[in-house]
Parts: C-alpha cells; sequence; structure tokens
C-alpha cells in the first residue's frame, strides 16, 4: 500500500482496528471518507471526538449515558422494580430491540472470569446487590451469556 500518502495509510491503519473491519475495507471506508464533502469528514470526526468526552456510565445501572442517569432508568413508565442484569451495554440494547422489556436493567460490565484475573471486585457485582438491597427491587432477571464466565 506503499503508493497511497502517509495520511490515508493513517487512516487506513485506525480504521482497520475497529472490530470486524479488515484492511480492505478499511481502505473503501478511507477512500469514501477522501470522496466525501470536507463538511461530512469534519461531522464525523468531530461526532467521535464529542461521542467519547460525553458518554459515562449511568450512575444507577450501569449502561452508557451522556448524563448521570441514562434514558431508561430515568423513564418513570418503566417497571423499576424488575432489574434484568446483562454482561455488557450491548447485550441491553438487543433486549430493547426485541420490545419485550418494561424493565430497568443492571449493565456487570463484564463476566468473573478467574483464569483472566476478574473477580467480584472487578465488575458491578458490589452494585448490583447494593442495588437490589437498598431499592425497590422484586425481581432480578439474569440475562447473562451461558458461559461459564456468564
Amino acid at each position: 500500500m506503499r503508493y497511497y500518502p502517509p495520511s490515508l495509510l493513517n487512516l487506513i491503519k485506525h480504521i482497520s482496528r475497529l472490530p470486524g473491519i479488515g484492511e480492505k475495507t478499511a481502505e473503501r471506508l478511507a477512500l469514501h471518507i477522501l470522496r466525501s464533502p470536507g463538511s461530512e469528514a469534519r461531522a464525523l470526526a468531530e461526532s467521535i471526538v464529542r461521542m467519547r468526552e460525553s458518554i459515562r456510565f449511568c450512575e444507577r445501572c450501569f449502561s452508557l449515558s451522556d448524563g448521570k442517569i441514562c434514558a431508561i432508568c430515568a423513564d418513570t413508565g418503566r417497571d423499576q422494580t424488575l432489574v434484568c442484569v446483562v454482561e455488557q451495554p450491548a447485550d441491553m440494547v438487543a433486549i430493547e430491540k426485541s420490545g419485550g422489556y418494561n424493565g430497568v436493567y443492571h449493565v456487570l460490565t463484564g463476566v468473573l472470569s478467574p483464569i483472566d484475573g476478574v473477580g467480584p471486585g472487578d465488575i458491578r457485582i458490589g452494585e448490583l446487590v447494593a442495588r437490589v438491597k437498598h431499592g425497590d427491587v422484586r425481581d432480578v432477571v439474569l440475562a447473562t451469556g451461558t458461559s461459564v464466565e456468564g
């Protein structure tokens, strides 16, 4: 790929680091960005920077949020007594897309994996226990993976 200028090669290298993106796809995406109007390329870059600066974990469920509390936890129409425990924010999104659940969530932000040195203190189990003890939680639904870690 020496036929591309260094700045384009740098972009291809960074895009190819994204999950599921190989070098050929990264090259196509980089060339698309190059052909796009400058305003679109700037808007893409700015949206990435803004997202990185504003996203944080919800203080209640540990899902992704732009504020202290995520939209699901703040929704008074949801059943706050029903908590679905998931491993990652993406798992919560998958359940939300099904449209069949109206409770709230608790995101562990990982799984137990003693072989990898991940114990209960490394994921949000303590916060879940405290939430159940001190909150109005009536039911907890475990929606973790079927692997040993889940």
